[in-house]
């Protein structure tokens, strides 16, 4: 046995003469002649056989044939019937011939030896050898190439026959490399679900999940992010009962326990996998308890995934249990109400955001609901032609499971669909419509009442609604939103001359219904008789607040919101210019106070041509109601523009209101202007605030001293206050600091000290150091201006840098590296 098996023999120059066919043809293994004598003796390959180096490998067949194959038999070499070799024609003793071929240095006493000279011969053995010599050669391997090695874990994991072994294997496959980036985790996952599919469920829960479970408080994020995107690949591929307890338990575990943001974000994403599969109704209120968790997660990527996954096939299970328009959705509304309710003194915005927020991604949702459930759903069969459906016709979907056509099934089924939902609604009514009646009768007027009860004050809150209603309006199509939605609208806000007196008519043009109204609803649909339509609405809406001397919030609040998108800004001066000519002073006045909103937003050549036009008319109106209301638009000119010729305008205006004797005595007038500048005053150009804004708050701090009504005086020294506080921040000249800026503060101390001792002490301080300013600008700096706040800020900067340097008590090649740049 020795002899002839354990010891390799090499041929004396064997030579390929190989025919493929006839060997195909006979199933016989390839014949290779020796070039001595013995050309007539056949010599078999197997795969232990082996083969002189020189001669090319292509020579060779790949494999032994199938039939051949079949009947060799799987034990070990040493059957004499399966391999030939060639005898020497020699004489040597046995003893010689082994003496001599101990020369040839082979190690069969090692682990790797044994391995070597027992070479596999059936798929068995491959197996339980590839088990052997993995786990040694896995820690060899560079961690950079480790993936090479997955094919070769998981055939082997697949194929072996000891569960033990099986078990080492998948370890190994978990823990193949330390951190695992992007790229390397898809490949584990892709060679997870390549397992899954072929060993089936049984073996998924007993073998891979125990993995997955091992590692779910693994100290490496990336090793527990291999974790959550596990349980979401795997989902399809495990016995049902396991997808609704033990994984949507390890998933809830991450979600509530990581720390990372990216395992919680891949926590969702798994999450919304499982809701795809689950069937049991009794996880429906676990489902929405991790739906609430998710949606208030603090990171932002964890509540985008949860709009893009989890919420939309959370949606999809709960339509499938009829729970959409019975729970869900009333559900988060009680949610919205129940903040509102609570929070008269302080609304909780970031939980207003995260229900609406949900509300607006479950909308494509719900419309498909009421297609799904439509009186000519069973009609609507595709035949023929399909109609197109507009791009614009929706609003861009957050993700895929988003966009109606996914839900419903196809585009172009959807298509049929939309054009009979368009004919039913234009020509036969709801009647019978149960899921749309539920949207027109009781989801609209719920969400109209909760708009009411918002502060009109919070633009966050006005801009969430805003959007809310125009992606229901939008998805719900325009003859819906003409239909149902705008009536109703009409019905709250009854805009008519008539209400004026009547608080029922007017209250609720205070709140939060007309801007949402405005910007949520009538900006859906551009066409002429829509822009008619918003521009008629807000006329009213100036109209009716102004003459009923209510708040102007409601008004200003849509023209924030509109006026953030220019391409609303010539509606709104349209709109503006009709209050600009309009009879009323009072509407007059909103007009001008209005301005002052939309400066910012609208372009130069807008506010050169149709702004500051409209505020030179109003400035020179009869009343002088209406002249003091166009002082803050025209401050905010000064700070936003910066064409000369058009600050010139404004200025000569300014300077008309403050110089001409006929305002000499007005007080409000006087009280605008303080405040305009102490509001602009900072960031407007540096040579109108030198020039202009310092030297004439120095007139009206002198004017002022004159005052003999004491509330008038001290209402205008207050004022004056807060304008020299935001002015000190600014860099002002020596001579301006001494002519203007100081002898202001000096006026404004003799009013205070008689008014209001408090801010008489601040102002004290406020003079001393700007003496001392002016007084070491003399000394030390007589080149250069220099601001107080820029000064107190170098001071302290130097105390700081003073301190670090004291607390160095390194070496000096430490003490170098502290000015190196960073």
């Amino acid at each position: 046995k020795n002899e002839h098996f354990a010891i390799p023999v090499v041929c004396d120059s064997v030579q390929p003469s190989l025919d493929h066919k006839d060997s195909e043809d006979s199933g016989q293994n390839p014949v290779i002649s020796s070039s001595d004598k013995q050309k007539d003796k056949d010599i078999h390959l197997s795969k232990s056989g082996e083969v002189d180096s020189a001669i090319p490998k292509e020579n060779f067949p790949n494999s032994v044939p199938r039939r051949e194959k079949e009947e060799m038999p799987s034990s070990s070499p040493s059957s004499k019937n399966t391999v030939h070799f060639d005898k020497p024609n020699r004489k040597l003793s046995p003893a010689f011939h082994q003496a001599l071929l101990s020369f040839c240095r082979m190690s069969a006493d090692s682990r790797l030896g044994s391995e070597v000279s027992r070479i596999a011969d059936s798929e068995k053995s491959v197996m339980l050898m590839l088990g052997r010599c993995l786990p040694h050669i896995v820690p060899n391997v560079l961690l950079a190439k480790r993936e090479e090695l997955i094919p070769l874990i998981l055939c082997t994991a697949c194929l072996h026959p000891e569960p033990k072994e099986r078990d080492q294997l998948l370890h190994i496959l978990f823990n193949l490399i330390k951190r695992p980036d992007d790229e390397q985790r898809q490949m584990i996952l892709t060679g997870c679900v390549a397992f899954a599919r072929h060993v089936g469920p049984t073996r998924v829960e007993a073998e891979l999940l125990p993995q997955c479970w091992e590692q779910i408080n693994h100290k490496y994020p990336e090793r527990r992010l291999l974790v959550a995107e596990s349980c979401g690949a795997l989902a399809p591929y495990l016995p049902k009962e396991i997808r609704s307890s033990l994984v949507l338990s390890m998933l809830q575990q991450m979600l509530m326990e990581d720390k990372a943001d990216l395992v919680r974000e891949a926590v969702i994403k798994s999450l919304g996998i499982i809701m795809g599969y689950i069937d049991d109704p009794d996880k429906y209120q676990q489902g929405f308890e991790l739906l609430l968790s998710a949606l208030g997660d603090p990171s932002e990527r964890v509540v985008s995934a949860t709009h893009q996954v989890f919420l939309p096939a959370y949606a999809a299970w709960t339509t499938e249990l009829g729970n959409l328009q019975s729970h869900l959705i009333p559900t988060l509304l009680n949610k919205i109400e129940k903040l509102l309710r609570e929070g008269e003194h302080g609304l909780d915005e970031h939980k207003l955001h995260m229900y609406l927020s949900a509300l607006q991604s479950l909308i494509p949702s719900l419309f498909a609901l009421v297609l799904q459930n439509a009186p000519f759903s069973s009609k609507a069969k595709l035949h023929g032609e399909v109609p197109q459906i507009e791009v614009t016709r929706f609003p861009r979907p957050m993700s895929p499971l988003q966009d109606v056509s996914t839900i419903i099934g196809s585009r172009e089924q959807l298509a049929v669909l939309l054009q009979l939902y368009d004919y039913q609604l234009e020509h036969e009514g709801t009647t019978g419509w149960e899921t749309l009646l539920w949207v027109v009768n009781q989801l609209l007027p719920q969400l109209i009442e909760i708009v009411g009860k918002i502060n009109v004050t919070s633009t966050a809150c006005v801009h969430e609604f805003s959007r809310f209603f125009w992606r229901l309006c939008r998805t719900f199509g325009k003859i819906f939103t003409n239909t149902k939605v705008k009536p109703q609208f009409q019905e709250i806000l009854r805009l008519s001359e008539e209400n004026i007196d009547s608080s029922a008519g007017n209250g609720v043009l205070t709140k939060a219904t007309v801007p949402i109204y405005a910007t949520g609803v009538l900006t859906c649909y551009i066409q002429e008789e829509d822009r008619k339509l918003l521009v008629g609405f807000l006329e009213d809406v100036m109209t009716l607040l102004s003459l009923s001397h209510a708040p102007l919030d409601s008004l200003k609040a849509s023209f924030v919101e509109l006026g953030a998108n220019p391409a609303y800004h010539e509606l709104l001066l349209t709109v503006l210019w009709y209050g600009v000519v309009h009879t009323s002073a009072l509407v007059r006045c909103t007009a001008a106070r209005m301005f002052e909103l939309l400066v910012k937003g609208v372009n130069e050549t807008l506010v050169a041509q149709r702004v500051v036009p409209a505020l030179i008319t109003l400035s020179s109106d009869p009343e002088i109601s209406v002249r003091i209301a166009t002082i803050p638009a025209f401050g905010t000119i000064m700070e936003t523009v910066i064409q000369r010729e058009l600050l010139e305008r404004v200025k000569m205006q300014l300077a008309s209101f403050l110089e001409d004797p006929q305002y000499q005595d007005q007080y409000s007038l006087h009280t605008e202007i303080i405040k305009t500048f102490g509001r602009v005053g900072p960031n407007a150009e540096p040579r109108f605030r030198d020039e202009f804004v310092i030297p004439h708050l120095h007139k009206l701090a002198l004017v002022n001293n004159l005052q003999i009504v004491d509330s008038k005086r001290l209402d205008i020294a207050t004022h004056l206050f807060e304008a020299y506080s935001a002015l000190s921040c600014c860099f002002i000249s020596e001579d301006l600091m001494v002519n203007h800026f100081l002898p202001g503060l000096r006026c404004l101390r003799t009013d205070m000290e008689h008014l209001s001792p408090e801010h008489e002490v601040i102002l004290s301080s406020m003079i001393k150091e700007c003496e001392q300013k002016v007084e070491n600008k003399t000394v030390q700096e007589p080149q250069g201006s220099m601001s107080i706040a820029a000064s107190l800020v170098s001071e302290d900067t130097k105390t700081k840098f003073l301190n670090k340097m004291g607390q160095l008590t390194t070496s000096g090649a430490m003490l170098a590296n502290v000015f190196q740049r960073k």
